[in-house]
C-alpha cells in the first residue's frame, strides 16, 4: 500500500529514521560526474549517468563503465574534495540539525563514493558508522584498482537492502527515504514511505511516483515544526 501524501508527511513526522540519498539531494552535483569532470572526461560519463538515472541500465553495469573510464587515482580523488568540495543544498544542514534533536536517526545512503560522502557526513554531523556508500580501491601505488562489488550500494535495489538491514539492526518501525533518483523511489517499500526531493534536478518519473515531492528542505522543516 503507497501512504498519500497526508500519511507520508505524518510518517515523516513520527519517524524514527530518515535516510537521505546523497547526490542531487544533500548536495548539488552527482559526485562520480564532478570527479569524471576533473579528470578530463566528463561529456561521456555524464551522458552514462543520465542514462543510469533514469533506470535503463543496471546500476552495477553503468557503474562499472562509469569508473573504468575515470580510471581516478586516489590523488585525484582526494585532491577534488580538497579543490571542489562538495556543495551541500540549501536547508539540509537546518534539516539534519531539527532531526537530531528531536532524536531521529540520520543516515546517508548513497550509490556514491565512500571518501566524498564521508567528507558530507562530517559536515552535517552524522557519524560515519551511518554511511552507507560504494568504495573505491587502489593499487599501493594509488591507482585506481575498481570498487567494492560486496557493498549493497553498488547494486540496484541496494538501498532498499541497506533500509532492510537498518530495520533489523535498530529495531526500526518507520523508516523514511527522502532522494531525486529512480534508485531511491525503489526503496519503498522497505522504507515505510519515501518523499521525492527535485531542489537540484526533477525527475519525471520520480515526480509521480512519489507521493509527496518536495522542492526545498524548508518543506519538511516546516512539516516537522507541527508537531
Amino acid at each position: 500500500m503507497i501512504p498519500t501524501e497526508s500519511q507520508t508527511k505524518e510518517i515523516f513526522r513520527r519517524a524514527e529514521a530518515v535516510c537521505f540519498d546523497v547526490d542531487s539531494t544533500v548536495i548539488k552535483e552527482e559526485g562520480i560526474d564532478e570527479l569524471a569532470k576533473f579528470c578530463g572526461v566528463g561529456d561521456a560519463v555524464a551522458e552514462m549517468t543520465r542514462n543510469a538515472m533514469g533506470g535503463s541500465v543496471t546500476f552495477k553495469k553503468a557503474l562499472t563503465e562509469r569508473l573504468a573510464i575515470i580510471k581516478s587515482s586516489r590523488e585525484q580523488v582526494n585532491k577534488l574534495i580538497t579543490d571542489h568540495p562538495p556543495q551541500l543544498t540549501p536547508g539540509i544542514k537546518e534539516l539534519v540539525d531539527q532531526l537530531q534533536q528531536r532524536n531521529i536517526k540520520v543516515f546517508l545512503i548513497s550509490g556514491g563514493f565512500r571518501c566524498i560522502v564521508e567528507h558530507v557526513a562530517s559536515q552535517l554531523n552524522i557519524p560515519l558508522h551511518h554511511v552507507y556508500a560504494n568504495r573505491l580501491k587502489f593499487y599501493f601505488n594509488g591507482e585506481y584498482a575498481g570498487f567494492d562489488e560486496t557493498q549493497p550500494t553498488a547494486e540496484s535495489g541496494g538501498k532498499g537492502r541497506v533500509i532492510s538491514m537498518l530495520k533489523e539492526d535498530y529495531g526500526f518501525k518507520s523508516v523514511v527515504m527522502i532522494g531525486d533518483g529512480a534508485t531511491d523511489l525503489e526503496a519503498s517499500p522497505p522504507a515505510s514511505a519515501f518523499i521525492g526531493f527535485g531542489g537540484n534536478v526533477i525527475r519525471p518519473q520520480v515526480k509521480e511516483g512519489s507521493s509527496w515531492f518536495v522542492t526545498s528542505f524548508g518543506e519538511l522543516i516546516k512539516e516537522l515544526e507541527k508537531i
